[in-house]
C-alpha cells in the first residue's frame, strides 16, 4: 500500500536527525538495533544517516546490508551537489550512491535568503542544482525524495521562489517532496494553508518534516496531514537538534485513534510504549514519565474524585484506552487519595479489603499524615503495601532495630571506610553487629544483612538497584528533611521503599528496613531460624 492509495507513509529519521540532538550518541551497533526495531514496528522508511559526513555512518550502511528488514526501506541522506558543473563527480552524491540504499533523500535550498547568502548563487543556478542532483541519482536507479529545507520560511518570504524549487525537484524525478519547517517556528494554521496551496500546483505526494522549537512539531505534522500531506518524517521520542523533531510516538496514535488514518504496516499499535522505551534504553536515557500516550504518568490518577470516576468508567478521565498503545492505567496513593484510591491499589495488589468504612478512614488518614511529613508512595509501593497490611493486622515487622551507630572516617590520613554498628532484635534474640562499607548507607546495608541473614537466609538474594535522595523543605538548609527512595530486587521482582527523616542515615535505614520486611513478607515460609549459628 502506498501514499496514493490512502495510507500515510512513515519515514523515521531517529538515526540521522535524531542523533543531532544534544547528549544523543549512538554506536553503529546501537543504530542497527534501532533500525531492526523500527522495521518490526512498521516504519516505511528508515533514514540511516549521512554517509559522506562521517565514518560511523559509512560503516552503518555497510553493516545494514546484512539486516533482514521485512518492510522498511533503508534511506541515505545528503545534500544536493555543491556546483552545477560537477554534479556527476560530487563527493556527496557519489557517497550516497555508494551507500547502496534503494531510496536517497537529498535536501536543497528553498528559502531565497539561503541560496543567495549561504551558497552565493542565483535563483536559476539553485533551481538547476536541485534538478540535476535529483536527476543524477534517479538515473542511477534510485528513488529520490527531496527535502525542501526551510520551506515554510522560504514560502512566506517568496512564494514563487519556493514553489519554483519544488518544481525543479519534480522535473529531476523526485517522487516525494518533503516540506521542512527547519527552524521550527511555523504555526499549525500556516502549515495547513501552505501545504494545501502546494498541493494545488504540485503533482507528486507531499510530506512534512517539522522541528519542535515552538513546541508545535506534532501539531504541525497533523495539520499538514489534514491538509493533504501523505508522508511524515519524525523521530522516536521527538529527539533531534535543538528542541527536537516531530515525535512519531505522539503523531502515530493521534492520527490512528483520533482521526482514523491508516499506515501501511503499523499493525500492532500496542507496541508503541515498548518501542519508546527501547529507544530510550539504547540511548542510555531515562524515559520521559510524562510523555503523552506512553509515559508512566500518562494514565496515572492521583486525586480521589478522579479515581472514583475512573473506577466506574475509565473514559471519564482517560482520552483513550491505554492498552491500545501498550500502556496501562495506574492509581497513585498520596495526600490527595480517597477511599477509591485505596480500593483500587488494594485490588491491584491482590489484597482483599473488608467493607469497613472506619478502616478506610484510618488508612487514608495514615497516608495523609505520612505524606505531610514528607513520605511519597508513588515510587514506593512496597512501603505502601506494608502499611496496608499492617492496618489489616496481617503484618508485623520481622525484626526491630534497637540502636544504630555510624562512624564516618575522613581526613588526609583516613582510610575512607565507614562503619555501621546495629543492635537488632529478632524474636527474643538480639544481635550486635558491625560492618564496614563504602559510605554510610553501604555500611548500614551490610550490617543489617549481617544481623539478619542467619535468621532469614532468604535475604541473601536481595540487591539494592537504585538509591535516590530528595531534600525537602530546602529553605531549612542542612536541617531540612530528606526523603530516601530505594529500589531493591531479588532477581525476579523489583520493589520500591521509602524513608523520611532530618537525618539521611536514618531515612536510608527506614527504607532499607521496609525493603527487607517486604521481601520476607512476600515469602510465605519466611520464619526466623532462632538459635542458628552466626553466618560467616
Amino acid at each position: 500500500m502506498t501514499a496514493a492509495t490512502g495510507a500515510i507513509e512513515l519515514y523515521d529519521t531517529t538515526l540521522r536527525d535524531g542523533t543531532q540532538g544534544e547528549h544523543i550518541n549512538l554506536s553503529v551497533q546501537d543504530k542497527l538495533l534501532i533500525a531492526q526495531k523500527l522495521d518490526e514496528f512498521g516504519m516505511d522508511y528508515i533514514e540511516g544517516g549521512w554517509p559522506s559526513s562521517n565514518p560511523k555512518d559509512e560503516e552503518f550502511f555497510i553493516e545494514a546490508r546484512k539486516l533482514k528488514l521485512k518492510h522498511a526501506k533503508l534511506t541515505s541522506f545528503g545534500s544536493t551537489a555543491r556546483f552545477v558543473a560537477s554534479v556527476e563527480s560530487d563527493p556527496n552524491l557519489l557517497g550516497l550512491l555508494h551507500s547502496e540504499t534503494p531510496v536517497i533523500t537529498i535536501f536543497g535550498k528553498t528559502w531565497k535568503a539561503h541560496s543567495m547568502k549561504s551558497l552565493g548563487i542565483s535563483d536559476e543556478e539553485n533551481a538547476e542544482l536541485i534538478q540535476r542532483s535529483v536527476a543524477f541519482l534517479k538515473q542511477e536507479g534510485r528513488e529520490v525524495f527531496f527535502d525542501a529545507e526551510h520551506f515554510f520560511d522560504g514560502y512566506k518570504d517568496d512564494r514563487n521562489f519556493a514553489l519554483t524549487m519544488l518544481r525543479s525537484a519534480v522535473e529531476g524525478g523526485a517522487s516525494r517532496l518533503v516540506l521542512c519547517d527547519t527552524n521550527g517556528g511555523a504555526l499549525p494554521h500556516e502549515v495547513a494553508k501552505i501545504v494545501a496551496d502546494v498541493l494545488t500546483v504540485i503533482g507528486v505526494p507531499v510530506g512534512i518534516h517539522s522541528h519542535n522549537d515552538g513546541d508545535l512539531a506534532v501539531a504541525n505534522t497533523i495539520a499538514a496531514i489534514m491538509a493533504g500531506a501523505t508522508h511524515i518524517q519524525g523521530t522516536i521520542n521527538g529527539i533531534g537538534e535543538r528542541c527536537g523533531n516531530a515525535n512519531l510516538i505522539s503523531v502515530i496514535p493521534n492520527l490512528m485513534l483520533k482521526l482514523g488514518r491508516t499506515f501501511a504496516s503499523v499493525d500492532h499499535l500496542n507496541q508503541l510504549t515498548s518501542l519508546s522505551k527501547f529507544v530510550y534504553e539504547i540511548l542510555n536515557m531515562p524515559s520521559n514519565t510524562r510523555a503523552p500516550f506512553v509515559g508512566k504518568s500518562a494514565f496515572a490518577h492521583k486525586g480521589g474524585i478522579h479515581v472514583s470516576a475512573v473506577m466506574k468508567e475509565s473514559s471519564l478521565y482517560e482520552h483513550i484506552d491505554p492498552t491500545l498503545v501498550g500502556n496501562h492505567q495506574r492509581v497513585l496513593v498520596s495526600e490527595l487519595a480517597g477511599q477509591s484510591n485505596i480500593r483500587y491499589k488494594a485490588q491491584e495488589l491482590g489484597i482483599a479489603l473488608p467493607d469497613k468504612s472506619e478502616l478506610f478512614k484510618n488508612i487514608v488518614h495514615s497516608i495523609k499524615e505520612l505524606e505531610h511529613k514528607g513520605y511519597q508512595f508513588d515510587g514506593a509501593e512496597a512501603s505502601f503495601e506494608l502499611l496496608l497490611q499492617r492496618e489489616l493486622g496481617n503484618f508485623t515487622p520481622f525484626f526491630e532495630v534497637l540502636e544504630t551507630k555510624v562512624h564516618i572516617e575522613s581526613g588526609k590520613d583516613a582510610k575512607n571506610v565507614d562503619q555501621a554498628v546495629l543492635k537488632v532484635k529478632v524474636g527474643e534474640e538480639i544481635e550486635h553487629i558491625a560492618a564496614d562499607g563504602d559510605g554510610p548507607v553501604n555500611a548500614l546495608d551490610k550490617a543489617l544483612r549481617k544481623a539478619l541473614i542467619h535468621f532469614y537466609p532468604e535475604i541473601k538474594s536481595i540487591k539494592l538497584v537504585d538509591y535516590k535522595v530528595r531534600v525537602l523543605e530546602e529553605k531549612r538548609g542542612t536541617s531540612a528533611k530528606v526523603r530516601v527512595l530505594i529500589a531493591s530486587s531479588n532477581g525476579r521482582n523489583t520493589w520500591g521503599t521509602v524513608g523520611v527523616s532530618t537525618n539521611v542515615i536514618e531515612a536510608s535505614l527506614l527504607a532499607l528496613q521496609d525493603s527487607m520486611n517486604y521481601h520476607l513478607f512476600t515469602i510465605k515460609a519466611a520464619t526466623p531460624v532462632i538459635g542458628a549459628q552466626q553466618a560467616t
